[in-house]
């Protein structure tokens, strides 16, 4: 839900400069090229690139991109279309030249107009695309284009590489040439200066580089330009349970700062941020007298710190409903929130807004209590090198109770107290303390807080046909998600969706249904979800009823089982535990033959399989627990991982036998 701010500045000077730029040509294909249906380089591949080159010249306000690319299969021919960001009224793509050779050696040139697509709009600020599609694409084509952005005078920009791309790259060439004056260490005396939102002069270019091994950026010291040369560069990765994939991925990245030293950008920019963190949670007056009809001054810290909670939770937050334009906000008498008096008295607010405002109110309180700014462990990790705030996304909250820090996330609507949106778990970012600003990772998760508990009651026939109900109670993340959906959604839609999910887990045959939710909107309580369930499990044989040993697991995806190799960590976002208990109501005249043994599968410090089997005249109870306690594995771990699932794989897939019982011997 959270949104992470884009900067762009205003150079405050103005250039005369020639645009004349080497751009990239068509290239006539090879036989090889034309006849090419494979890639050895790049087993399978739908399609791959030929060549990628890049080009920026800041002075000459200009950047181009080319590209060629061969067309292996269907899927491969998604790479046809293409879409180009841009922001518009400083910026504009021009000169877009694009054409299609057949294996024939056809050319097809690209004849339509290409179409502006509105992507995102806040203010003065628009966001579009340009949007062209090759003409006549089949497999085997070779994909041609290229274009050119250009930007006004008083404008700055500087390139950011993407070096892998979703398809394997034989070559690519990037070039950038910056303003000279920029470069660290300049001698060259200018009046140029850049300036940020703060209005502090950026003077300095700075680079950040993630490139293969052997690979080098290069500059050119009479020019300043830098380059990269690239080939064989594989695609990006696709694996189940990926770390946050841009964290990861090969790129270059340029922007200007006012220092080209990571440890002083910190100080700065911490105490800057800290600084306007208090300012906006100072415990006015108005939030003094709020706290005060909140809490009792009997109330122990704990009481006083979840009464708070309570309240700001109950607030509207925008960023899960919808947040007002300006134009409401005038009619209702409304600003925007500037202190946390603001938001308080509007009651609403946006996931930032409402964090502070609890600062506020705990601080009012007379409990200590600081802010930390992390990254979403979603999309990347921090990275004290990169020297960008804005790589931070989101605040949460540390308080003192009973001399203990305790982190809660208050921003994250229908989180229950001293709980954190996995995203916010174990993540990077910068924190307040006693002793000033500085880092901070915020703690992991027990996955004993995660925990989902399936139980079910079902009646078999001797056909295998079933009724019977089940019930789902999920505590933590897993509830946290349905409840955050059913802000959005309508509850008959939620039960759609989690319908949906059912789907994946139970036999085939056999239809779940729910029937009703209980604690949808109680986030401090477990949410239930009761099933109803039909249908037939298992196969029948004349004197035998097959069923599968586990109910959920029957056609459940196992993960790490059919990959052998892995590239990048596994980062399973939190651990947890997932247990399941299924009473067989048996038909008349049967009696189990065979069922799951009892199950013990360790993988000592990281995860635990346990299974058993209880019997009684009529009945046969299975139970099954999966506990994970570990969220991420780095890819040294993998084969000691696979192998735990291999084995949970296996034991998932025994199955439940019964026979019919022979007649009992008369007496004479």
């Amino acid at each position: 839900m959270r949104t992470r701010k884009s900067l762009y500045a205003a150079l405050l000077f103005l250039v005369s400069a020639s645009p004349v730029v080497l751009r990239a040509q068509f290239q006539a294909p090879t036989d090889e090229e034309l006849k090419m249906t494979a890639d050895a380089k790049a087993p399978g591949a739908d399609a791959v690139y030929f060549n990628i080159e890049e080009i920026a010249n800041d002075p000459m306000h200009f950047q181009s991109f080319y590209a060629r690319i061969k067309v292996l299969t269907e899927k491969g021919k998604e790479l046809a279309t293409q879409e180009v960001p841009y922001l518009k009224g400083n910026f504009k793509i021009s000169d877009i030249k694009g054409r299609t050779i057949h294996a024939d050696g056809t050319v097809i040139p690209l004849t339509v107009k290409p179409e502006d697509l509105l992507v995102s709009k806040s203010g003065e600020r628009q966001v579009e695309k340009k949007v062209f599609t090759l003409p006549s694409v089949e497999v085997g084509s070779i994909l041609e284009y290229r274009y050119e952005l250009r930007y006004d005078d008083n404008v700055y920009s500087s390139p950011t590489w993407e070096i892998q791309q979703k398809y394997f790259v034989h070559k690519a060439h990037y070039e950038f040439t910056p303003f000279k004056a920029f470069l660290p260490g300049s001698q060259n005396q200018t009046s140029r200066y850049l300036v940020d939102e703060h209005g502090d002069t950026l003077n300095t270019l700075i680079w950040w580089v993630r490139l293969p091994n052997g690979v080098t950026l290069q500059q050119t010291p009479a020019s300043g330009r830098f380059s990269v040369d690239v080939t064989d560069v594989p695609p990006i990765p696709d694996e189940e349970w990926m770390p946050p994939i841009r964290s990861l991925l090969y790129k270059v990245e340029f922007y200007y700062k006012g220092s080209s030293n990571p440890t002083e950008f910190w100080i700065t920019a911490a105490k800057r941020w800290s600084k306007d963190v208090d300012k906006f949670a100072e415990p006015s007056k108005t939030i003094q007298e709020a706290v005060s009809g909140l809490i009792a001054p009997t109330d122990s810290e704990e009481d006083k710190a979840k009464k708070l909670y309570a309240a700001v939770q109950a607030l509207d937050n925008t960023d899960y409903s919808r947040k007002k334009s300006e134009t409401e906000l005038k009619q209702l008498k409304l600003k925007e929130a500037k202190h946390a008096e603001d938001t308080w008295k509007q009651k609403s607010g946006d996931s930032e807004d409402i964090a502070l405002l609890y600062l506020a109110m705990v601080r009012a309180a007379g409990l200590q209590a600081f802010a930390i700014k992390v990254v979403d462990r979603d999309q990347g990790v921090f990275d004290p090198s990169y020297m960008n705030i804005n790589q931070l996304d989101d605040t949460v909250v540390l308080v003192g109770i009973g001399g203990k820090g305790v982190v809660v996330d208050p921003g994250e609507k229908m989180c229950p107290f001293a709980t954190v949106n996995w995203r916010h778990s174990s993540a990077g970012g910068l924190r307040q303390s006693p002793d000033g600003p500085g880092y901070q990772a915020t703690p992991l998760q027990p996955y004993s807080a995660n925990a989902t508990v399936r139980t079910g009651d079902i009646t078999l026939d001797a056909h295998g046909a079933i009724t019977g109900q089940l019930q789902i109670i999920m505590f933590g993340q897993e509830a946290l998600r349905w409840r955050q959906a059913g802000l959005e959604n309508d509850e008959t839609e939620v039960k759609k969706r989690f319908d949906r999910e059912l789907e994946s887990l139970v036999p085939d045959g056999v239809e779940a249904r729910v029937d009703h939710f209980l604690g949808l909107a109680d986030p401090e309580s477990g949410l239930m979800a009761v099933i109803n369930v039909k249908g037939t499990l298992g196969t029948a044989t004349t004197k035998r009823l097959l069923l599968p040993g586990f109910f959920f697991e029957a056609r459940g995806h196992t993960p790490f089982v059919s990959q052998e190799k892995r590239l990048v960590a596994v980062d399973m976002h939190y651990g947890n535990r997932v247990s399941e208990e299924i009473k067989y109501h048996l038909p008349a005249g049967m009696v189990v033959e065979g069922a799951p043994p009892d199950t013990n599968i360790p993988w000592t410090g990281h995860a635990a399989y346990v299974t058993k089997t209880q019997q009684t005249p009529g009945e046969v109870s299975i139970s099954r627990t999966l506990a994970r306690a570990f969220t991420e594995a780095k890819p040294e771990e993998y084969q000691d991982l696979r192998g735990f699932y291999q084995k949970v794989s296996a034991a998932d897939q025994q199955q439940l036998v019964l026979t019919t019982s022979a007649p009992a011997g008369k007496g004479n």
